[in-house]
C-alpha cells in the first residue's frame, strides 16, 4: 500500500509541478510524504498544523482535481498532521483530518506575488516601500561589522568559529539555529552582522535578513492592523538566512511568539539558517513559550564572555589600525586595563581620548588619557578588575606583571602578589579560584592565606600599612 501511495503521489506531483511556480512547489509540496492508499483515499503527511492550513487555504482545488484525475471521481485526500506536544516530555504526534470543502484562492501565485514564477512580480517587504523585488530585499546588515573586525579570543572562540562555519555552509551545519547570548556590549550584534555578511559574500543568490525583535513585533502588529498577516508570514518564509537580534524582547508577547514559532518551523524544515541573539541564555528567559525555548536549543547555544586583557588591547589596536590612527602603547594599555566589562564602552573611551586630543590640539599622552578615562568612568560606573589591580600593584613596586606572578619566593615579589590577591578579593566579585588563577596560577587556599597575611601585616607593620593605604587610593582613583 505504501508503494502504491508513492506512485500515486509522484504522479500527482508531476501535475502540480506544471501548475505552480518552482518556489511554491519547493516550499509547499516537496516536504509532503505519502503515507498510505486505502479505498481510493490517499493519506499524506504534512509537517505542521500551519502547513496543513496553508495547503487548505491556497491549494485545495488543485489538490482535489489532481487526486480525482489519478484516483477517479471517488478519490479523496486526507492529511496526517505532525502535531507539536507542548506539554510534558512526549514527542510530536500525528492526527488524521480529511480535506475541507473551503474554496481555495484561484491562483495563489498571483494572489501572493512573492511566490510567483515571473521575476517581475512584486513582494511585500516590511523594511521598504511596498513594491521592492525579492532580489533587492534590504538585508539591513551593517557593512563594517565583519569577521575581520571581530577579533578572536578565549571569550568568543566557540561562537566565532560556529559563525564562520555558517558563513561557508548556511543551513547545512549542526549550528542551526545558532543562539548567541551575552551581557550588553560584548559583540552579539557584531557577530550576527558578520555572519550575514559572510553568507552574502559567499552566496550572492541567498536572501539574508537582519532584523531586531522590536522591528519584528512592530511589523506583526501592523500586519494585524492591516489584515495582511499572510503577507507578513510569507515574506519571512522567503528568507534563506534570518538573523533576529535581542529575542528576549519577545517575552510575554504570546501572539507574536506564536507567529515566530511557525516561521521558525518553516525555515528550519527547509534547511534555512537561523541566527538568534539574546542577553540571556534560553533557560533564563522568562515569559517565553516552552516549545519556542526548546527550538532555540536544537542547534548550538554559545555565550560571549568578557574579553581578557590581551584581547581588549588587540581590539583597540585593530580599531586604530583600521582608522589609520597612531596611539602610544602605554595609552592603549591604560585604556584596556581601566575599562574591562564592555567593548562598546572601551571603544567609546578611546574615541573620547582622540576627540579631546583633536579638539584641544593636545598630544595623546598618558596624563590626558587618565583625565578622559576618569571622567568617562564617573559616568559609566567603573568596575575594578583583577587586571587593573595587578597593573597598579606591579607599577607601585617597579615590577612587571610577569615577575609578580612568577614562582619566585623573593620576599618583595611574594608580598606584591599577596597584595594583588588581597585587593582582588576586596574590590572584585571574582571567586577565590578565579583570583588565584590570574595571580600566578595559585589555588583558592593560597588566596585565602594571602588575604589573612595582608590583614595581619596591616595591624603589625607600619611601613606595610602605608603600602596598602597608597595602593587603595591609586586603585580607587
Amino acid at each position: 500500500m505504501g508503494n502504491d501511495a508513492n506512485i500515486i503521489w509522484n504522479s500527482c506531483l508531476e501535475i502540480i509541478k506544471d501548475n505552480i511556480s518552482h518556489q511554491s512547489y519547493r516550499t509547499w509540496f516537496e516536504p509532503i510524504k505519502p503515507i498510505k492508499l486505502e479505498d481510493r483515499v490517499l493519506t499524506i503527511q504534512v509537517p505542521s498544523q500551519f502547513f496543513y492550513e496553508w495547503l487548505e487555504e491556497h491549494y485545495i482545488n488543485l489538490l482535489k482535481k489532481t487526486i480525482k484525475k489519478e484516483l477517479g471521481s471517488a478519490g479523496r485526500l486526507e492529511y496526517s498532521i505532525v502535531m507539536e506536544n507542548s506539554y510534558g516530555k512526549q514527542g510530536p504526534y500525528s492526527i488524521i483530518v480529511p480535506t475541507s470543502n473551503r474554496p481555495s484562492i484561484k491562483n495563489p501565485d498571483v494572489a501572493f506575488p512573492f511566490l510567483a514564477r515571473s521575476p517581475t512580480k512584486e513582494i511585500p517587504d516590511p523594511f521598504v516601500i511596498p513594491g521592492i523585488q525579492k532580489m533587492n530585499v534590504n538585508s539591513q546588515l551593517v557593512e563594517r561589522y565583519t569577521f575581520d573586525n571581530f577579533l578572536e579570543g578565549d571569550c568568543n572562540r566557540l561562537a566565532r568559529s560556529a559563525g564562520l562555519a555558517i558563513g561557508k555552509n548556511p543551513g547545512k551545519t549542526a549550528f542551526n539555529p545558532l543562539f548567541v547570548y551575552s551581557k550588553v556590549g560584548l559583540g552579539k550584534s557584531h557577530l550576527a552582522h558578520a555572519i550575514g555578511i559572510e553568507v552574502r559574500n559567499n552566496f550572492p543568490d541567498k536572501t539574508v535578513l537582519y532584523v531586531t525583535t522590536d522591528q519584528f513585533i512592530a511589523q506583526y502588529i501592523d500586519s494585524v492592523r492591516n489584515n495582511n498577516q499572510n503577507d507578513f508570514t510569507s515574506f519571512y518564509q522567503l528568507i534563506d538566512v534570518l538573523i533576529i537580534d535581542d529575542i528576549h524582547f519577545l517575552a510575554g508577547k504570546e501572539k507574536t511568539q506564536d507567529v515566530f514559532f511557525h516561521i521558525f518551523n518553516q525555515l528550519h524544515q527547509r534547511s534555512k539558517q537561523l541566527v538568534i541573539t539574546s542577553d540571556k541564555a534560553p533557560v533564563d528567559i522568562e515569559g517565553m513559550e516552552p516549545r519556542l525555548l526548546s527550538r532555540f536549543k536544537w542547534g548550538l547555544t554559545a555565550d560571549l564572555q568578557v574579553p581578557d586583557l590581551e584581547t581588549r588591547i588587540a581590539i583597540l589596536q585593530k580599531r586604530l589600525y583600521n582608522d589609520g590612527i597612531d596611539m602610544p602603547d602605554n595609552v592603549i594599555e591604560y585604556l584596556a586595563y581601566s575599562i574591562t566589562s564592555n567593548i562598546r564602552e572601551l571603544e567609546g573611551a578611546m574615541i573620547s581620548v582622540l576627540a579631546q586630543s583633536s579638539l584641544n590640539k593636545k598630544e595623546i599622552t598618558l596624563e590626558l588619557t587618565k583625565q578622559v578615562v576618569d571622567n568617562f568612568i564617573k559616568n559609566t560606573n567603573k568596575e575594578i578588575s583583577i587586571d587593573y589591580i595587578q597593573k597598579i600593584v606591579s607599577e607601585y613596586f617597579g615590577l612587571t606583571i610577569e615577575q609578580m606572578n612568577s614562582k619566585t619566593r623573593k620576599r618583595n615579589i611574594v608580598q606584591a602578589r599577596q597584595l594583588s590577591m588581597y585587593f582582588s578579593k576586596l574590590h572584585t566579585k571574582a571567586s577565590l579560584t578565579s583570583i588565584g588563577l590570574q595571580c600566578g596560577n595559585k589555588d583558592h587556599a593560597t588566596v585565602l592565606h594571602a588575604f589573612k597575611t595582608v590583614q595581619n601585616l596591616i595591624e603589625t607593620d607600619k611601613e606595610f600599612r602605608n603600602y596598602v593605604s597608597d595602593l587603595e587610593k591609586k586603585i580607587k582613583l
